[in-house]
C-alpha cells in the first residue's frame, strides 16, 4: 500500500490544554474503561469498532461489543505516533471522533447513541492520504493534523458531535518533514515533524500559532537518524515526552512549563533499565522503534509500543522532575508477524494508578488484533506479560494503528 510504504520509509530513515498549567483532576476518572475503541481505517469502508473489557477465569478480555460505520475510507497505515482518535466527554453528549485520511474528514460519533453524527469537512486543499491525519479534541476545538499538506484544520467543537470548520495553519519540519504526532494541554499544542524537528503551538485563542520554538530533538541532533514521532504531556503541562522513530526504544523529554519547548533530554529504555544518553548515546535495549507512547494514569509510567519489534516496554517516570529510570520490555506478542506485523498505538484499560491492562494495536498483514497485556509493577521493577486472552481479533480492519478508550484518561 502507498501510504504505509510511506510510513516504512520514515521507519527505515530511523534505522540508517484546560487552564494552562492547570492540573487534571485524576480522581473524577472511572476504572477500568467502558469501551477500548479503535479507528479501523478501512480502505474499501472504515468503522470504529467498540470491545467490552472485562474479565474470565481471571484473564483480562475484550469482548467485541458494537461498530459504527464512519462512512468515509481510510488509507491502512501512516505514521505510528499519529492519533486518529479523539474522545470528547464533556456536557452531555459523549463523541468520539475519528480521522478518515482516503475522504479527507473527521467523522463524529455518539457514543451513547451508537450513531455518526456526521462526516466534517476542512479546506480542499487538506490532504491526508499518504501518511494520515492526526486527531486532537478539547472542549472547544478540534486539531486535524493532515501529514500530507502539511497543515493543522481547527473546528470549533459544536452540540451533538457536531464540528465548524474554522481554517488551516500551513507547518512544516526544519528539515520538510511532515506533521506526524500532536497533544495538547491547555493553550499549548506540541507537534512532531517526520524529520527529528518537533514545534509548540499556542492555542489560546482557538487556531494554532507558533511558539517560535521550532527546534531539532537532542536524538536527532546527535545521529541524524531518530526522530521524535509521538508525543504526550504530562498532567500539569510540565513536561512534553516524545517517543522517537529509531533502531532503539528512545524516549525524549522536554520542559514546557515555560510555554515553550526547551532541549529534549533523550533516554534509552530496555536491557532492564533506562539511561539519559545525551551525548553518549549508546544501544542496549531489546526493543526496536518507539514512535507509540502513552503515559500512565497516575504519571508513575511510560509505556512505549516497540512498532518494529513486537514488543511493548514501560519505564518508570517522575512526573515532578521529568526524569525517566528503571523499566522493562515484555516478550514478543502472540503472533508477531503472522499474523500481524506492526504495533501501532497502546492504552490502558484503567485510568488510576498504573493503569492495570495495556492493550496494543496490531497492524496486520491478514487482519489486525489487539494485544492485551498485564502490567506489574512495585514502583521499582516491572514486568510486562501477555494475557492469556491476547490477540483478540479486529474483524473489520487490516490497517489497525490506533486505539483509543472511554471513559478517557484525564489529561
Amino acid at each position: 500500500m502507498k501510504c504505509f510504504s510511506r510510513l516504512l520509509l520514515a521507519a527505515s530513515l530511523s534505522a540508517a490544554m484546560v487552564l494552562p498549567g492547570a492540573a487534571a483532576d485524576k480522581s473524577n476518572s472511572p476504572a477500568p474503561a467502558t469501551y477500548l475503541m479503535t479507528n479501523d481505517d478501512g480502505v474499501l469502508h472504515s468503522y470504529v469498532s467498540f470491545f467490552a473489557p472485562g474479565t474470565s477465569q481471571g484473564a483480562n478480555t475484550l469482548t467485541f461489543a458494537f461498530d459504527v460505520n464512519t462512512e468515509g475510507l481510510g488509507l491502512g497505515g501512516g505514521y505510528f505516533g499519529g492519533k486518529r482518535l479523539g474522545v470528547l466527554t464533556n456536557g452531555s453528549t459523549q463523541c468520539v471522533y475519528a480521522s478518515d485520511a482516503a475522504t479527507g474528514d473527521i467523522a463524529g460519533i455518539n457514543i451513547q447513541t451508537h450513531t455518526l453524527a456526521g462526516n466534517f469537512m476542512a479546506s480542499q486543499t487538506d490532504d491526508g492520504t499518504a501518511n494520515g491525519i492526526s486527531i486532537s479534541v478539547n472542549n472547544n476545538y478540534l486539531y486535524a493534523g493532515f501529514a500530507d499538506s502539511n497543515t493543522i484544520a481547527t473546528f470549533s467543537v459544536q452540540p451533538g458531535c457536531q464540528l465548524s470548520f474554522i481554517g488551516d495553519t500551513p507547518v512544516a519540519g526544519l528539515q520538510g518533514g511532515l506533521v506526524a504526532g500532536m497533544a495538547q494541554h491547555g493553550s499549548m499544542l506540541v507537534v512532531t515533524y517526520a524529520d527529528g524537528s518537533i514545534e509548540s503551538f499556542s492555542i489560546a485563542n482557538g487556531t494554532p500559532i507558533s511558539n517560535g520554538d521550532e527546534q531539532n530533538s537532542t536524538s536527532f541532533s546527535h545521529n541524524g537518524i531518530n526522530f521524535p514521532e509521538g508525543v504526550d504531556i504530562t498532567a500539569d503541562g510540565h513536561f512534553a515526552v516524545f517517543g522517537d522513530s529509531s533502531l532503539n526504544t528512545v524516549i525524549e523529554v522536554s520542559d514546557v512549563s515555560s510555554g515553550h519547548l526547551t532541549t529534549t533530554i533523550p533516554y534509552v529504555i530496555g536491557g532492564g533499565g533506562a539511561n539519559s544518553v545525551g551525548p553518549s548515546f549508546t544501544s542496549r535495549t531489546t526493543g526496536v522503534n518507539s514512535g507509540a507512547i502513552y503515559i500512565s494514569p497516575d504519571e508513575s509510567m511510560i509505556f512505549v509500543s516497540n512498532s518494529d519489534g513486537g514488543s511493548v516496554s514501560a519505564a518508570f517516570f517522575n512526573a515532578t522532575t521529568g526524569t525517566i529510570s528503571g523499566g522493562c520490555t515484555s516478550q514478543r506478542l502472540a503472533g508477531y508477524y503472522n499474523p500481524w506485523a506492526f504495533a501501532g498505538s497502546v492504552v490502558t484499560r484503567d485510568n488510576t494508578g498504573t493503569g492495570g491492562v495495556l492493550y496494543v494495536a496490531e497492524y496486520g498483514y491478514s487482519g489486525s488484533y489487539i494485544g492485551v497485556v498485564n502490567i506489574n509493577s512495585n514502583g521499582l521493577t516491572c514486568t510486562l506479560p501477555e494475557s492469556t486472552a491476547s490477540e483478540v481479533p479486529d474483524l473489520l480492519t487490516s490497517g489497525l494503528l490506533t486505539i483509543t478508550t472511554y471513559p478517557p484518561r484525564s489529561f
